[in-house]
């Protein structure tokens, strides 16, 4: 439990120092949002630094790395060391950071350009099925379970399609939370709840290895979890309206990334629908507004993504955004409901 606290007091403190920084630094060489002109309301946040993603992964490794300081021996006497830097960590950090480097590129392109056209997509693609492969490779390396899984594996063994789980996974919600990030503090303020969830369920299968089968990994996912949570609160403290910086593809990508590693590796897969509801459902009314324009020429909604439908509605950013992050606890709620259900109606307590 302290390790996990000092990840994220790590990675929130780091968050809080660096950001002002950075944000100093990006407004020096011009570094800024582009904004389209459709989006009504938002001309006044042209400019805006963006690219914060760089500062998220930052304080994620910091509050990663101090959490495996170990400043004391077996026998209790001091001495300067580390815990062992375990493999599941190491898998999602890839995940965060590779995903991060793609948004990154991406986010790159459209300020060199001044437009809001980011990488090519196959050579998006490209770069996610790289990061796809690495994962599929590590993850089969350390023994992660290849069965279908929804709080435990369901007996479906996805076997020599498990690599291309993978990879839908991780681009699906790479781009799901990239869609949804649109509004000041959205992304960053329901991806804490988010890994705020991951890290409760990642330390709770650490505390009942004789129900979860192992414990190999989990603590060390949930200090990853942890250091996410922390770093990603940290950031809200300067995305919340009216926001000082922007996080960008760079750290949208990133966060989907990492959430994906997170559902892979603690056998929560098909769960991720319901912990990242809101990214469902706003990546949804996406797809239906573009079906329902090609088919019957009309648009369901006034635009999408959905929150923009409702800021055209006459609903102020703060009212949107609240409303959202309400119904992204309310999802979450409803998984780890779900997760502590499995465990109570499996004999977990007896």
């Amino acid at each position: 439990m302290i390790v996990m606290l000092l990840a994220a007091a790590t990675a929130f403190g780091a968050m809080l120092i660096i950001t002002p920084i950075a944000i100093r630094m990006l407004r020096a060489r011009a570094i800024g949002q582009f904004i389209q002109e459709e989006v009504e309301g938002h001309m006044h946040k042209r400019g805006t630094p963006t690219m914060g993603g760089l500062v998220i992964m930052l304080g994620v490794i910091a509050g990663w790395f101090v959490a495996h300081i170990d400043a004391r021996t077996a026998e209790g006497h001091w001495r300067l060391g580390f815990r062992d830097f375990g493999l599941p960590g190491l898998l999602v950090l890839l995940a965060f950071v590779g995903m991060g480097v793609i948004g990154l590129l991406d986010d790159y392109s459209k300020v060199r350009r001044a437009r809001n056209l980011g990488l090519k997509k196959r050579w998006k693609f490209l770069g996610q099925l790289a990061i796809a492969g690495l994962f599929y490779w590590g993850a089969i390396s350390f023994g992660v379970s290849t069965e279908l899984s929804f709080t435990r594996p369901l007996g479906l063994d996805l076997n020599g399609v498990y690599w291309l789980w993978v990879l839908l996974l991780l681009t699906g919600t790479a781009n799901a939370v990239n869609i949804t990030d649109g509004l000041d503090g959205l992304v960053s303020g329901s991806a804490a709840l988010v890994f705020g969830a991951f890290t409760i369920m990642s330390f709770w299968q650490f505390r009942h290895p004789s129900f979860y089968g192992t414990t190999d990994g989990t603590l060390e996912l949930a200090i990853v979890s942890a250091a996410l949570f922390g770093a990603v609160l940290g950031f809200l403290w300067w995305n919340a309206a009216p926001a000082k910086i922007f996080m960008g593809d760079t750290g949208s990508q990133a966060l989907g990334g990492a959430m994906a590693a997170l559902a892979l590796l603690t056998n929560t897969h098909l769960l991720l629908g319901i912990v990242g509801g809101l990214y469902v459902m706003v990546t949804m009314s996406v797809i239906l507004q573009v079906i329902a324009f090609r088919i019957w020429g009309k648009r369901i909604f006034l635009m999408a993504p959905l929150h923009h439908h409702f800021e055209l509605k006459g609903w102020p950013e703060t009212t949107v955004i609240v409303r959202f992050w309400i119904i992204a606890a309310l999802s979450i709620g409803l998984a780890l409901g779900v997760f502590y259900y499995d465990f109570i109606a499996s004999g977990g307590v007896g």
